[in-house]
């Protein structure tokens, strides 16, 4: 019988230690929600909520990162609870220069340094799985080398099967929405996101995807200094985009159509969406002196969907802007859901028109009129949840989860900026000359590019 290797029971040590850290904060957060309803009593979704927050915040990694996503996924979590979530501070403890040395020795090999002209010791950035270092290339050129802690498989398995058995609680007492496809994306995506070199891969296809776009910007990967735990891309230089909130309202409109063309032009024409609009992972790139667009930083969790789905998307787009029940029933057919009602059907619409309202009106007007950038979809998604309750259950289909997340992190955006545009002339010309079979070329030209 094969004995396991030194790194393979290490791997095991770790996830084991992780699971029991998890299992001990979580575990008392679930025990105590079970309880209560489980005697009858009333629920306490703030102090649950805060209890969860804190727990998940003294454990940064992975599963911070898990509960930060499910926060700005529409009603899968009670309102309380994803208001605590979504304060939690995505940044965790950076590693220090004597354990980023050993790191990128690990990466690179013993003579790393040499292969490099420069590189910062203290960190640009620290985030759930990783931090990014400044260097330069032997030729002076900046650098951004994302470099990911260790052992962070093993706390993503471990946090993750923590993930399912919170979602299975949730099922057994809310069974409005089956959570379990969510689970399965959520997953997938976040296990994705450990591939530094899949990662190197999305940023060619974005590359190839935003060429000729002015507006974006795209690093370059350096192969030679990057592994699948080591990514270095061009440094490229910009503002945060909240310090441009008080911007000239020209300015910050020009940002936006930015924000919106790198979001919906890789979407409509190739079937692949970034999923994590996040405003840290967009930095602002000036011309002459003046905010002219973005940079588009991280990769690590993009999306690619069959040309069908998309498909799905423009038609229920005109099936809502001509009052055609067939192509909204076709829509959502073709992107997965089952067992649809007349009921049903209305219900999944109140969502619809309002992630369409500002497509379907053509003026000039703000994403949403009075709305805080926090609570986006918030009071849309408890009037589509309660509605469930009563008509549903339904399963969500995983592609969905993305989709949905995007666009409302892309909403939010908008409403930090105040931007005012047409948006229903943006996305026309976004779909201007669809077809699903057009969409599947570029999509499949593009992945061969990028070696997907």
């Amino acid at each position: 019988m094969q004995q396991p290797s030194d790194r393979e029971k290490n791997r095991f040590s770790a996830r084991a230690a992780r699971y029991a850290r998890v299992s001990a904060n979580v575990g008392g957060v679930a025990a105590r929600y079970a309880g209560r309803r489980f005697l009858g009593g009333e629920p306490d979704r703030m102090g649950e909520a805060t209890a969860l927050a804190s727990a998940l915040g003294n454990l940064k990694g992975p599963l911070m990162k898990v509960a930060q996503l499910m926060a700005t996924v529409p009603d899968l979590l009670p309102p309380e609870y994803a208001t605590e979530l979504a304060k939690l501070q995505s940044e965790a403890p950076p590693m220090g220069w004597a354990f980023v040395k050993r790191r990128m020795t690990a990466e690179l090999g013993p003579d790393w340094q040499s292969k490099f002209q420069s590189f910062e010791h203290r960190p640009a950035a620290a985030a759930s799985l990783g931090q990014v270092h400044r260097a330069r290339a032997l030729d002076g050129e900046p650098l951004a080398c994302k470099l990911q802690y260790p052992d962070m498989q093993s706390a993503v398995e471990a946090d993750l099967q923590q993930l399912q058995w919170l979602l299975a609680i949730r099922r057994r007492f809310d069974s409005a929405i089956d959570t379990s496809e969510i689970g399965k994306e959520i997953g997938a995506r976040v296990r994705e996101e450990l591939d530094y070199r899949r990662e190197a891969k999305h940023v060619k296809l974005y590359r190839t995807m935003l060429d000729g776009v002015d507006c974006v910007r795209v690093p370059c990967t350096w192969p030679e200094l990057s592994t699948g735990r080591l990514l270095t891309l061009d440094w490229l230089e910009g503002s945060r985009m909240l310090a441009h909130k008080n911007d000239p309202l020209t300015a910050r409109n020009r940002l936006a159509t930015a924000m919106f063309t790198a979001w919906w032009f890789p979407f409509s024409r190739f079937g692949v969406i970034h999923g994590d609009p996040h405003l840290g992972n967009y930095t602002v790139f000036k011309r002459d002196g003046e905010p002219a667009g973005i940079n588009l930083l991280d990769y690590g969790c993009i999306r690619i969907f069959a040309p069908k789905f998309v498909r799905g998307v423009v038609d229920l787009y005109h099936g809502l802007l001509h009052g055609d029940d067939t192509l909204i029933v076709s829509a959502y057919e073709t992107w997965g859901f089952r067992r649809l009602s007349r009921d049903l059907i209305d219900t999944l619409n109140i969502w619809a028109r309002f992630i369409y309202a500002p497509l379907l009106d053509d003026r000039v007007r703000t994403i949403a009129d009075g709305v805080a950038p926090g609570e986006y979809g918030r009071r849309e998604a408890f009037r589509v949840h309660r509605a469930l309750k009563q008509k549903g259950p339904v399963t969500v289909p995983r592609e969905f989860v993305f989709m949905d997340r995007a666009a409302i992190g892309l909403g939010a955006v908008f409403l930090h900026l105040r931007a005012e545009l047409n948006f229903y002339r943006l996305f026309n010309a976004a779909i201007e000359n669809f077809s699903m079979e057009r969409v599947g070329k570029r999509q499949a030209a593009a992945l061969a590019v990028a070696g997907l």
